[in-house]
């Protein structure tokens, strides 16, 4: 599995689905146009693109085009690497019928044309650290739980809390949560955001 530095940035689940049996990566959806009028996931995007820089990978048709092209409006363009699949004609395995223009989006496309889409977008591979190139501590599932933020009856009203807190947009799962804080904040970051909320 190829481990990629930058976030990818997709148009839906079935695409997120595809990628991460591809890729070790943070995948984060646009869940189509809906990006548009989703101020908190468009602000998590431009933000992780500051950290980390993206690669936006939609399907070859025309709404692919369109949500690249309003990704691109929105963020810087030196923090974007753009990654395209080719026309593909037919339909993915899961659907009764082709799309309208009739193209394979993302989630139809074999593994090596999707590595080598992300390779001539100039996708860096390597091992994700800090911008100062040192490793920082990985915040882990273990944490979380002892930290409150899973496993116990406060614990979603916590995460709630701490989303709110950081600017994420509240419907972010457990696992895309821990996955975010970890391109964006240190351990010990978290940890004393953590602590001021108690005293709160």
């Amino acid at each position: 599995m190829m481990k990629i530095g930058e976030v990818i940035v997709v148009e839906g689940k079935y695409d997120k689905n595809t990628l991460s049996q591809i890729v070790d990566a943070l995948i984060i959806e646009t869940n189509g146009f809906a990006i548009r009028n989703d101020r908190a996931k468009l602000d998590l995007i431009r933000r992780l693109a500051e950290a980390r820089g993206i690669i936006i990978l939609t399907d070859s048709d025309s709404a692919g085009f369109m949500i690249r092209d309003m990704l691109k409006g929105s963020i810087s363009p030196d923090l974007i690497k753009n990654a395209y699949i080719p026309d593909i004609y037919g339909k993915e395995a899961r659907k009764s019928a082709s799309s309208k223009e009739g193209k394979i989006g993302v989630e139809g496309m074999e593994p090596r044309v999707i590595i080598d889409a992300l390779i001539a977008a100039g996708a860096t591979c390597e091992e994700l650290a800090g911008k100062s190139g040192e490793k920082s501590e990985k915040i882990t599932k273990a944490d979380f739980f002892a930290w409150g933020l899973s496993g116990g009856a406060d614990s979603s009203k916590m995460r709630d809390k701490l989303k709110s807190k950081l600017k994420l947009p509240a419907r972010l799962s457990t696992n895309a949560l821990l996955d975010v804080i970890n391109r964006l904040y240190t351990k010990d970051e978290i940890i004393n955001m953590l602590f001021e909320a108690a005293e709160v």
